[in-house]
């Protein structure tokens, strides 16, 4: 059975056009893929704590040399990243915040990047470490613009630092499907989500085919 790894990282529960997109491609995948099985975490309902001093030690201490205060330290990510390697699929909900990834996608990231476990560096390369072969990355960004060429591409911090975090862990495959403009009228908010999901559509549809 194939599990897809859900993170949403929008702080609005309600109303959140990152999570809508999300939820309508984890609707359109369960259609054609019934077994298939979604695993959430929702960082506003449960945030990720910051990494702290004693987590950066555990993280770099031997197995062998671990003692029950750095396991606890630890024990967060240990479970986050369990999350992870036991997802053939990672789907990131997530909105512009700034121009960068919400503080709370952010603290998930910082507790799964961690050497050992999802990348390895050998004194000379990084190698990726994480399971996951595909990532899906549903965003939202409040003005327009940021595509490429936009007046705001420069600015967009999103998609170029999750589409490089992604694959230095071992994501070959990172797919973006964004919705802009979500403080315009209502109308074009309604046109941009519509095109959205039409490319989550078509995205199915090329993961269905080359199953």
């Amino acid at each position: 059975m194939h599990n897809i790894l859900r993170i949403d990282s929008s702080s609005r529960l309600n109303g959140s056009h990152s999570r809508e997109l999300g939820d309508y491609l984890e609707t359109r995948w369960k259609s054609v893929q019934p077994d298939i099985q979604f695993t959430r975490r929702d960082l506003a309902k449960e945030p990720v704590e910051q990494i702290r001093q004693d987590t950066i030690t555990g993280f770099y201490t031997p197995a062998d040399a671990m003692t029950d205060e750095l396991g606890a330290a630890t024990a967060l990510s240990d479970k986050l990243i369990h999350e992870l390697q036991t997802a053939g699929t990672l789907l990131i909900t997530t909105p512009i915040y700034n121009f960068g990834i919400p503080a709370s996608l952010k603290a998930w990231i910082d507790q799964i990047v961690r050497i050992g476990h999802t990348f390895s560096f050998d004194g000379t390369n990084f190698s990726g470490l994480a399971k996951p072969e595909t990532a899906i990355v549903c965003a939202a960004y409040g003005a327009s613009g940021y595509e490429d060429g936009g007046p705001f591409r420069a600015a967009n911090f999103l998609e170029p630092y999750l589409d490089f975090i992604l694959k230095f862990l071992g994501m070959p495959t990172v797919h973006f499907i964004s919705v802009q403009a979500t403080t315009a009228d209502t109308a074009a908010v309604e046109a941009g989500t519509a095109q959205a999901k039409m490319d989550i559509d078509a995205l199915i549809a090329r993961i269905e085919a080359g199953r």
